[in-house]
């Protein structure tokens, strides 16, 4: 782990005294106050000299106590482990932040996002076009302002979101969605084509935007566990775990060592059920139904074990505030029928490589370089597939990580197949974490500490390594000790924009192939 003192030492001289609060927080975090104007020097400096890069905006409403918004930009330096947060205030007269989309390209949504919800305008955006807003939001509406007041009606103006439009000979282009057949979440794919070749693809989403943060204000901290694990339905313990550690963070609350290895088996589980199902779901896009049909009878064991964890088939009561919860009960014999099921779904994963039909299609389709990823800030498998070495279980340890071995898969060819792999290695991975954790777990202790007291207004955050990537809470609370603010980030809000690049040069009928590869969140998204 870094000394970050080397770190608060150059930018002390680079950031202007009278404008620039240093301290370090919580052993490997900085925290900054800067001049807005600041921001993107700053932002320059931890890339070029420290490799840091950015991994969250947020915006807070601090009307009328403080007089403006806050803009917080959360750093990262995955290789040393330590993080730089950094706070821009923004008076209510001239709510503007220089855009750092030109130099950061997942900034350009923040930003967006940012602008849509807060009505905070990032001078110098490249695109002015809305992210989250739809065409029926009246134009003065900016729902995560304290002050915000829901329109008791909506109308579409029927206005068109401007696509930008690929224009020549041969070139014409398909629309999909946003209403899909099957029981899917919308989303609108449109595809500028010559002949069946892709050559542009553009996604819009947040058709079915839920206010969840805007639902978690005024919550107590117990009762934002159960809107947490209903972010995305398939990410129960991924969300409920960022969410409860940023609580502990927050409080300085302790986690007795039977509820950290006990935290490691549920979010194994839980990515165990959702890449055998992924595997299956893959082959079946090349017309291998047989996987499939298999998969799924695993993936069906596997909820049943999940519900005798936690009472629940999507591992929800398993994480409380603290710890884990009182329901959650190791069945007899988990390691033995782990071992049974990932023997057979070895065996299906073999039988499918062996079609020559199925890898023909995985292999070489949906391209994705390191260099798009790298610019992405991808996450999970989609990072894993094109040779990015990134998995914050091993790079910001939590629960009981460091104290177990495993191995992170990577592959380099950044294809369907690639993904596909990374998934089955990490099935693999997950019951050798599993079993690990069981071995290691205390007999006897509780399972739960007390939440401490949160300090008001004091910002927190949490990184954890869902089974799609990595997960990131940030909240705040108030003088009452409820919640102020909850920003959550799902790793979809930043693989969704790269599926685009992945079809590039494949053919029209390989997208539905490339998109289970990808398999983002709807929800997670369309917070």
């Amino acid at each position: 782990m870094t000394n970050l003192t080397h770190v608060q030492t150059a930018l002390t001289e680079l950031l202007p005294a009278q404008t620039a609060t240093i301290r370090q927080q919580r052993g490997n975090e900085l925290y900054l106050t800067i001049d807005r104007n600041d921001i993107l020097p700053l932002a320059k400096h931890l890339r070029d000299s420290f490799g840091a890069e950015l991994a969250l905006m947020v915006a807070n409403d601090r009307r009328p106590a403080q007089n403006g918004f806050e803009v917080f930009y959360l750093f990262a330096n995955p290789v040393e482990s330590w993080f730089v947060q950094t706070q821009v205030n923004v008076p209510a007269h001239n709510p503007t932040i220089p855009s750092l989309a030109t130099f950061y390209l997942p900034a350009s949504r923040y930003e967006r996002e940012i602008r849509d919800m807060f009505g905070i305008e990032p001078a110098g955006h490249p695109d002015p076009r809305p992210l989250v807003r739809h065409a029926f939001w009246p134009a003065d509406y900016y729902p995560l302002r304290k002050d915000a007041v829901s329109p008791e009606y909506f109308e579409d103006d029927g206005s068109q979101f401007p696509f930008k439009q690929v224009e020549g000979e041969g070139v014409y282009e398909i629309p999909v969605g946003p209403v899909h057949a099957g029981i899917i979440e919308p989303g609108h794919f449109r595809f500028s084509v010559v002949g069946e070749t892709v050559i542009n693809l553009k996604i819009r989403l947040y058709f079915t935007h839920k206010g969840t943060e805007k639902l978690f204000e005024g919550r107590s901290p117990a009762e934002g566990v159960k809107l947490a694990e209903r972010i995305s339905g398939d990410t129960t313990i991924g969300h409920a775990l960022a969410y409860c550690q940023a609580l502990e963070r927050l409080a300085g609350t302790p986690i007795p060592d039977r509820a950290r290895y006990l935290r490691v088996v549920l979010l194994e589980m839980e990515r165990l059920y959702n890449h055998m199902a992924d595997f299956g779901a893959i082959a079946n896009d090349t017309g291998f139904a047989a996987a499939h049909a298999h998969c799924y009878r695993l993936r069906e064991q596997l909820l049943r074990l999940n519900k005798q964890l936690t009472g629940n088939r999507l591992l929800r009561n398993g994480v409380t505030p603290g710890g884990v919860s009182d329901m959650v009960t190791i069945p007899p014999h988990l390691a033995a029928e782990l071992d049974r099921l990932l023997a057979d779904f070895n065996e299906i994963v073999a039988i499918s490589l062996q079609n020559t039909m199925l890898t023909d299609r995985l292999i070489g389709s949906g391209r994705l370089t390191a260099a798009t990823v790298q610019d992405h800030g991808a996450q999970g498998y989609i990072a894993r597939a094109s040779g990015l070495n990134l998995d914050a279980r091993r790079d910001h340890p939590f629960a009981a990580y460091d104290a177990l071995q495993f191995n992170v898969p990577v592959f380099d060819s950044g294809d369907v197949y690639a993904r596909t792999m990374v998934r089955v290695q990490e099935a693999r991975e997950s019951v050798n974490l599993i079993k690990q954790a069981l071995e290691a777990l205390p007999e006897h202790g509780p399972l739960a500490t007390p939440l401490g007291q949160l300090p008001p207004f004091e910002p927190v955050f949490s990184v954890v390594e869902g089974w799609r990537g990595a997960i990131i809470h940030w909240l705040m609370a108030d003088e009452s000790g409820r919640l102020y603010r909850v920003k959550v980030k799902d790793p979809s809000f930043v693989n969704w924009p790269a599926l685009s690049f992945a079809l590039l040069n494949n053919i029209v009928p390989d997208f539905p192939l490339c998109n289970k590869s990808f398999n983002q969140s709807y929800s997670g998204n369309d917070l």
